[in-house]
């Protein structure tokens, strides 16, 4: 098989033209991006739709249709009102229609223009769909621009359409660059407030009043809910694949089709599609990634990494294990860990060289977290020495500012260059799997006071010291997530709770039958807690914290089902010695903490589906030798009637509510 590390068909052309344009995507004259980048439903065109048109004669007559669609719109054309209208059809134009925000009452017969009416003073929206969040189209009302708006083409799962090509409006033909993205919506950068808030988005948008409305914006295809649906829900966790606008402009070369493929069917896992549409899905993906005709390039890497992900989320870890051993031989092959590669095929395009850094580093963190939570790998990608630079900010990347590039020795001798650089939370997430890799190369340690348990933990806590002060949590100051630290903080505290949970007293053996994330590990218990103890009790605490976040957990990466029943393994361990205060209502309020996580997650992943059922197995199991020893007198001994009926009563209650959580309805099954 051939081997061709450049993009294929099309890259001669590109490359011809690596000069970046400076014209601003307002700025295209051309009627297509007019109607792509005007802002729909201003205070001006809804009062020319919803009031009656005069006349050279002086007669009024009235107009035909409510609400004009949004290509019409932005050219002050009258519409015909269909779906799609003629004016749209002769344009080859993409017809939507959106409910104007001061609402349609009806055309008034003999009404005249009112020429004291106020016109709209918003700017142009800037991206190429609209935005159907309800806070963010209620904003646009003022002169505020500030608020985020939802990510373009404004995801929302409504019914499934019959399938149809993907719509790719900002497809560039060969011989042309990137368009300029210099305005990106604030939904790229963060979740939205819709996604936070778990709002509907497509549902609903604002009148000029306030109120909300239903939408009129038409059913997505298949195909392009399945896109949307992976950038609202799973691009953030994984950020190495093209931000959408630029994805959108290669979308029609041969070398990005089963990148697209895989993009769809992992779009598919958080929509309630039926089983069969979404294995054609996959089949379709898997096909093009092993075609006996490929060729070997950044996307086909790209798009293996997708299905790995997905398929070890859906419990199909051997398949997963599979396709990661494909994909790093050809990483390695192509040479994407060396620092020419990104430049070399970048086409002169930063944001494009930016994802073939993500590719090589997101690569090394899934093989190094698939090795650290199921243990049957051995993170070959982290003997590799790898010479490519190291990722930028995700606003960064998604606004296509792309920084000066610094490496990973720079990063690791920071304290000592006497330079102050600041590093990306992605970056800080790598130092976090090198800690691993390091773990997991370091001999047998034969007790709790060997040296080199003593130098994992020194490389631990380093890491947690000397983070920047805007990198100590998870949540920014605005309280939007850095999913980037979010997975650099969980990697952190469960290397933790790998390192010292071997060495502390907490006896395994109640856990046993948890091992849908790895095998049971023995560990003896002992009389007295030590540090070893200490240490993996904290890690399981910060680990439980760190579900407490007001975001969604679906926004997380799927490999956090397995930290949560890591943390479970400890809490429940603790929970069935007896010499734990049997007031502790603090540690029952973690295992209902993490059941019902994983409870969350399992809507979408089926190995969190799988964890959870095994801890709530464990927990009852727990709780009835527990009211077994409520029969012996030295069971409540030091304990007052008062606290004696509060332990039964607690324990009564969270397992009644362990009990009773209902299997959700896993998408993947």
């Amino acid at each position: 098989m051939a081997i061709d590390p450049t993009i294929p068909d099309s890259d001669a052309d590109l490359c011809s033209t690596f000069q970046t344009r400076t014209v601003s995507m307002s700025s295209d004259s051309s009627p297509n991006s007019q109607a792509q980048s005007n802002t729909p439903g201003t205070v001006a065109d809804a009062d020319k739709n919803s009031t009656s048109e005069t006349s050279n004669d002086g007669r009024s007559r009235e107009s035909t249709v409510p609400a004009a669609c949004l290509a019409c719109r932005s050219k002050h054309l009258k519409c015909d009102g269909q779906t799609p209208c003629a004016r749209c059809v002769g344009t080859q134009s993409e017809c939507v229609y959106v409910a104007s925000r001061r609402g349609y009452k009806g055309p008034r017969r003999g009404a005249s223009q009112n020429p004291n009416k106020r016109q709209a003073t918003s700017p142009p929206d800037e991206t190429s769909g609209v935005s159907d969040c309800p806070m963010l189209l209620g904003a646009r009302t003022g002169s505020s621009t500030n608020m985020p708006s939802i990510v373009e083409g404004s995801f929302a799962p409504p019914d499934v359409a019959p399938r149809t090509p993907l719509h790719t409006p900002l497809h560039t033909p060969s011989g042309a660059q990137f368009a300029p993205h210099q305005h990106p919506s604030n939904a790229e950068l963060y979740k939205s407030y819709c996604a936070i808030n778990e709002v509907d988005p497509a549902s609903w948008v604002v009148n000029g009043v306030g109120n909300r409305v239903p939408s009129r914006s038409p059913a997505l295809a298949l195909e392009d809910k399945c896109l949307e649906s992976f950038y609202y829900n799973f691009h953030a966790s994984h950020p190495f694949v093209l931000p959408k606008p630029f994805l959108l402009q290669v979308s029609k070369e041969p070398s990005t089709q089963p990148l697209l493929s895989a993009i769809r069917w992992i779009g598919s896992i958080f929509l309630g599609i039926g089983v069969r549409e979404r294995e054609r899905l996959f089949n379709e993906a898997l096909g093009l990634i092993y075609h006996q005709q490929r060729s070997k390039h950044g996307f086909l890497i790209q798009a293996m990494m997708l299905l790995i992900v997905g398929l070890d989320g859906n419990c199909q870890q051997e398949k997963a294990r599979a396709i990661l051993k494909d994909v790093e031989a050809m990483a390695l092959e192509l040479g994407l860990h060396t620092r020419d590669f990104a430049t070399n095929h970048g086409r002169g395009i930063p944001v494009l060289e930016e994802s073939w850094r993500r590719t090589w580093w997101d690569l090394y963190v899934i093989d190094g977290m698939i090795a650290g939570v199921h243990r049957a790998t051995n993170f070959l990608l982290f003997d590799m020495a790898a010479g490519a630079a190291l990722p930028c900010e995700e606003e960064q990347y998604l606004a296509a500012r792309i920084s000066i590039p610094l490496y990973l020795e720079d990063l690791e001798d920071q304290d000592f260059s006497g330079e102050d650089r600041e590093f990306s939370s992605f970056a800080y997430r790598v130092l976090c799997a090198r800690n691993l890799g390091k773990l997991m190369r370091t001999p047998p340690i034969l007790g709790p006071d060997d040296e080199n348990l003593t130098k994992i933990e020194t490389l631990l806590t380093n890491w947690r010291l000397h983070l920047p002060q805007s990198k100590r949590d998870a949540l920014q100051k605005n309280g939007k997530l850095d999913e980037m630290m979010f997975q650099a903080h969980m990697m952190n505290q469960a290397t933790s709770i790998m390192l010292h949970q071997p060495h502390s007293r907490l006896d395994s053996s109640p856990t046993h039958d948890i091992n849908s994330c790895a095998p049971h590990q023995a560990i003896p218990s002992g009389d007295l807690f030590n540090a070893h103890t200490r240490h993996t009790i904290q890690s399981a605490n910060s680990i439980s914290s760190m579900i407490t976040h007001r975001v969604p957990l679906l926004s997380h990466t799927h490999f956090f089902t397995c930290v949560v029943t890591l943390s479970s393994i400890v809490h429940l361990s603790r929970w069935a010695l007896f010499f734990i205060p049997h007031d502790d209502d603090d540690l029952r309020q973690q295992v209902r903490l993490n059941i019902g996580a994983l409870n969350r997650l399992s809507e979408v992943w089926g190995a969190a589906d799988r964890a959870r059922e095994q801890v709530k197995a464990v927990a009852q199991e727990i709780y009835k030798v527990k009211r077994q020893q409520r029969s012996n007198s030295q069971f409540w001994l030091g304990l007052s009637p008062e606290d004696m009926l509060n332990t039964i009563a607690t324990d009564d209650s969270i397992i009644n509510e362990i009990e009773n959580f209902e299997t959700m309805p896993n998408l993947l099954s």
